[in-house]
């Protein structure tokens, strides 16, 4: 499977740690990527010859991405950053495409040292994709080297969502929520397992949690890093602009606050994508437009970047922004990733009636901290719940220890 400025060639030799899977399936084939050295090229070059707009007129980011921010990280993209780091990282874990459905789906998959793995299948969402994962396949793999016990092993499978990174861009219309977690559960099941759990935040939720509701036999469980949980009152209110309800507990007060900056200041980019996403040609054909446009996802994720690329370090480094930014560019995903706004009908954040075992990780700085009180009526079977100290949408990417930590946590219980 090619997209433009890539070329495939034979997988890289994965660290010792790593197992290659058993290939079974006909359809499976293993993928690697190699960028076009013309398409770096010219990638420096947009980037170099970009036509500025003129500074915001306000102190903080209430006009959108701040200049000094989109010109510090376009002076090293331009300069310093190296695509063929994160390439050859890429490259060193076990990738494949399988077709499903019509659709070439790409994915890494690492099986574990240990006998008695747990298989996960982890989605991302937008605008990720699956480097956000790179930092958690050894914690969870090989957990004996990361503070964690032999038995706390995973299996990992890390698909690409369609329209995204290296999976195929679908060709007609449909590809939903829905329909991907019929891919995922495809996939399992051509990958042999019989017995699997289910991990997602963000659209990687969406995916997860329509996954649990289709109930394949082999899914036990699921864990979510950005749960559905806002009661309808909630929502209601939250849609109209008027007060909070009265009666709130502290928890759920700091959710509303959350929720209520997000209804009124950060649903922008959800709205054109929802309703306009073939209207997006300009992320196509300027990396700092695009760049600009995926920083602006949520207000704690841009503060976090704006810090990076003044110098501070932070969870996430100016090459972890960039590797997953020119992902987007060099496999021109970004109007094709926008079209699963337009295509979901779901209502993102309402809860969705899932009555498996599920798992529940809050991070403090996510679009919302779900309280456990909306968190228990939205999974009747809550088998773990907890409030990290930090972290925000990319928990898995910023985070990666308190993450992996989470994620053992929160299936011990199925083992």
């Amino acid at each position: 499977m090619t997209q433009p400025g890539m070329t495939p060639e034979p997988s890289m030799t994965p660290p010792p740690s790593v197992m290659q899977p058993s290939m079974t399936h006909p359809n499976v084939r293993p993928f690697s990527f190699t960028a076009a050295d013309q398409a770096l090229a010219d990638l420096r070059r947009r980037v170099t010859a970009t036509i500025w707009p003129d500074k915001e007129l306000v102190a903080d980011a209430s006009q959108g991405v701040q200049f000094a921010t989109v010109q510090q990280l376009a002076r090293y993209w331009a300069t310093e950053y190296d695509w063929r780091k994160a390439e050859a990282r890429l490259n060193a874990f076990p990738q494949f495409i399988t077709e499903i459905d019509g659709l070439d789906i790409h994915f890494i998959h690492v099986r574990s040292q240990e006998p008695n793995a747990l298989p996960l299948i982890v989605t991302h969402g937008w605008p990720g994709s699956v480097i956000e994962q790179l930092k958690i396949v050894e914690p969870l793999t090989n957990p004996t080297a990361h503070g964690g016990r032999a038995a706390d092993a995973f299996d990992l499978v890390i698909p690409s969502l369609p329209g995204h990174g290296f999976s195929g861009k679908p060709t007609t219309t449909g590809w939903d929520p829905i329909r991907i977690a019929r891919a995922w559960i495809a996939l399992m099941q051509r990958l042999g397992y019989t017995r699997y759990v289910a991990q997602g935040g963000d659209w990687g939720n969406a995916v997860t949690e329509q996954m649990a509701l289709l109930a394949p036999p082999g899914l036990v469980g699921i864990h979510t890093n950005m749960p559905a949980t806002i009661p309808e009152a909630i929502a209601k209110a939250l849609a109209s602009g008027g007060p909070a309800p009265a009666g709130l507990s502290a928890d759920e007060q700091y959710a509303w606050d959350q929720l209520d900056y997000f209804y009124k200041h950060g649903l922008g980019y959800a709205n054109e994508m929802a309703n306009r996403p073939q209207t997006l040609y300009a992320l196509a054909d300027s990396p700092v437009g695009l760049a600009a446009w995926m920083l602006d996802h949520d207000i704690a994720s841009y503060r976090l970047i704006t810090r990076v690329f003044a110098g501070q370090a932070e969870g996430l480094t100016r090459d972890d922004i960039l590797d997953n930014v020119t992902l987007y560019w060099l496999t021109n995903t970004a109007v094709s990733s926008a079209r699963l706004y337009w295509e979901s009908h779901l209502a993102f954040f309402a809860p969705k009636g899932v009555s498996i075992p599920t798992a529940v990780s809050v991070f403090p700085d996510e679009i919302y901290a779900a309280p456990r009180s909306w968190t228990e009526k939205a999974y009747p079977k809550l088998i773990h719940y907890n409030r990290l100290s930090k972290g925000g949408h990319f928990a898995a990417w910023e985070q990666p220890q308190a993450f992996s930590e989470e994620i053992r946590a929160g299936f011990r219980s199925l083992r």
